[in-house]
């Protein structure tokens, strides 16, 4: 019986044994594919409720991307929370790239407006501390039309609709009644219905009497042209932010965001959290994704280009610093010019608004203002007049009082407009391909792998052998991973006014690409003949043989540009008296000037002498 039992016993025995080891091999292939890693993942990248991941794959899931054979640890559910994810995180991603290049743009957008700013405000302290100094009966007057000129051209720096040129002319147009009252007639300007009369007059004949010479057109031609290359500079810019802004925040068509979700999560379905892309696999999914962006590359090539260009022709030669600088010495010039014709100037006013002021006694010139800060008050002789040529020895007097001693731009100023323009341009080149660049930005460091076992967005391989595509629209027809159905509107409008501003700005500037570059471009060697120990607060000598400059003279011979006053034709009169500039604040400048009386005293005394 036992024999009978025994057989038995060992049949049951091998059974449960073999029960065993099945069930043994099951927990085993259940722990194999646990979704705990794909869980942990889901968490670290705050991806979305880990409700939403199973324990354990399932078999009968019905996924409507990261489709595959076997058990899978994903969910529609889960689908949903990574198309989520992966649209933030290569927003993300973007942005990271993307921010360096708009802060440079930011920032050196608000470092060119507030030193524009600071020029314009030492300009126009330096303007009004020569009305001040030298004309104090025009100073309390004339001063609100100063502050009115500096801020309209702080208005056109900023990019209001402001013209410059007729702000220029306003200015000399409110200054004509001032000096003619103050400089030319003294005294008049008591009588106040004559003064409001006349002043109206004065006002709307000032170009046409031409009392000013050819100074009020120069200064307003420079400042036209130089500040225009500034203004323009701030408003590309501001363009080149609106087209950051538009990048950062652009939509993801439905065909990428899938292709991103099989490429960074759809591993994760299988338990490959670990993976990454192949490089090739990624270049096409973010190529596909980023073909709009891409078609900004080559207006974004030529804005930088012009951004190059605007800034040379805005301080590669001081252009803008200098064309600041110089509004004293055009203004000094035009009140001098004034007071040197004030009898023909009241004759021709006399004539034109009818009201008398009294017919002049001579024709001889009115003599320059005198005050203690200024050695512009010389007596001429009586009979010089402005159609008569002044003896050689008050011509050589007067030009000694014009001073050698121009404004410079300081090379040490720590606030140097050209030293801001070298730093920028200096980090642009940097960007110049940037929009070309950024999918392959985005597809390098630990986001890919270019080694064997990598991702190609359905199974692990030791390589990509798909085809890889360029960038742009028209390349994306041959890209196995996205398909680019159409362009992003808005970026397409972004492209659109973005080859429109650089059209835009060509035709104003016609001659920027004639320009020349620096050749100093990221070195900070001193310029020839220009000093480092220079102050713009008290003028620096010219370089070389110390010649006047000649775009704040009429003429190094004495001769006037523009007509003479009363409306005449514009010739050159070689018997027009030398104008006087008058610069103060530097040593320089006064030592100068001490001589130059000396020299005047000395003449005095001889023409006394002779008489």
């Amino acid at each position: 019986m036992s024999r009978g039992i025994c057989p038995r016993v060992n049949s049951c025995g091998s059974f449960w044994i073999l029960s065993a080891v099945i069930f043994a091999a099951h927990l085993i292939d259940v722990d194999a594919y646990s979704c705990h890693e794909v869980k942990t993942a889901f968490q670290l990248r705050q991806v979305g409720p880990l409700h939403r991941v199973p324990e354990t794959p399932g078999t009968d899931v019905d996924l409507m991307i990261c489709k595959h054979q076997g058990p899978s640890c994903c969910t529609r559910k889960m689908e949903e929370s990574y198309q989520l994810a992966v649209k933030r995180e290569t927003l993300q991603n973007i942005q990271s790239y993307s921010y360096e290049l708009e802060h440079l743009i930011s920032g050196h957008s608000d470092a060119f407006q507030d030193m524009f700013q600071y020029l314009l405000s030492f300009s126009q302290g330096h303007l009004s501390s020569l009305l001040e100094g030298t004309y104090p009966s025009l100073s309390r007057h004339a001063l609100p039309h100063v502050n009115q000129l500096f801020a309209s051209l702080s208005l056109y720096l900023r990019g209001a609709n402001v013209s410059v040129e007729a702000s220029v002319h306003q200015f000399f147009n409110n200054l004509f009644p001032l000096v003619y009252t103050r400089l030319i007639n003294p005294g008049i300007e008591g009588n106040m219905m004559v003064g409001i009369e006349m002043g109206d007059c004065l006002r709307m004949i000032r170009q046409d009497v031409n009392p000013f010479g050819s100074h009020p057109a120069v200064m307003a031609q420079e400042m036209a042209e130089a500040l225009g290359a500034g203004r323009q500079l701030g408003l590309a810019l501001e363009e080149g932010l609106e087209v950051m802004n538009a990048t950062e925040h652009v939509s993801m068509s439905k065909e990428c965001v899938k292709g991103l979700v099989k490429m960074v999560y759809c591993s994760h379905c299988r338990g490959l959290t670990l993976i990454k892309p192949c490089v090739g696999y990624c270049l096409n999914v973010m190529r596909g994704c980023l073909a709009s962006v891409s078609e900004l590359d080559q207006p974004w090539r030529r804005y930088t280009s012009l951004l190059e260009q605007l800034t040379h022709a805005m301080a590669g030669h001081h252009s803008l610093e200098l064309a600041l600088l110089g509004v004293r010495d055009h203004v000094n010039e035009a009140l001098l010019y004034a007071q040197l014709h004030g009898p023909l100037i009241t004759a021709t006013v006399d004539k034109v608004c009818g009201l008398s002021t009294g017919a002049p006694t001579s024709m001889q010139p009115t003599s320059p203002e005198v005050t203690t800060s200024s050695v512009t008050s010389t007596s001429l002789p009586p009979s010089a007049a402005p159609s008569q040529s002044l003896p050689e020895q008050w011509q050589s007097q007067l030009a000694h009082l014009r001073s050698s001693f121009p404004l410079k731009p300081s090379k040490n100023n720590k606030h140097n407009l050209r030293t801001l323009s070298r730093e920028f341009l200096m980090y642009l080149q940097r960007y110049k391909s940037f929009f070309a660049a950024l999918p392959e930005m985005l597809c390098e460091g630990d986001n890919v792998v270019d080694d064997s076992t990598c991702w190609s967005g359905e199974d692990v391989v030791e390589s990509y052998t798909g085809r890889v595509v360029g960038n742009g629209l028209h390349a994306q027809r041959q890209n196995p991973e996205v398909k680019v159905r159409s362009p992003n509107p808005t970026l397409a409008e972004v492209k659109e006014r973005l080859e429109l501003f650089n059209q835009e700005t060509q035709e104003k500037f016609p001659k920027l690409g004639q320009m020349e570059a620096w050749d100093e471009l990221g070195s900070g060697e001193t310029e020839e003949g220009s000093t480092t120990d220079c102050d713009d607060e008290d003028g620096c000598q010219a370089s070389g043989d110390g010649q006047e400059h000649t775009s704040h003279t009429a003429s190094s011979g004495g001769k006037p540009l523009g007509r003479q006053p009363g409306g005449e034709s514009p010739r050159e009169n070689p018997s027009k008296p030398p104008s006087v500039k008058v610069i103060g604040g530097s040593a320089t400048s006064s030592w100068a000037q001490l001589w130059s009386l000396a020299l005047l005293f000395a003449a005095l005394c001889l023409q006394w002498t002779l008489f």
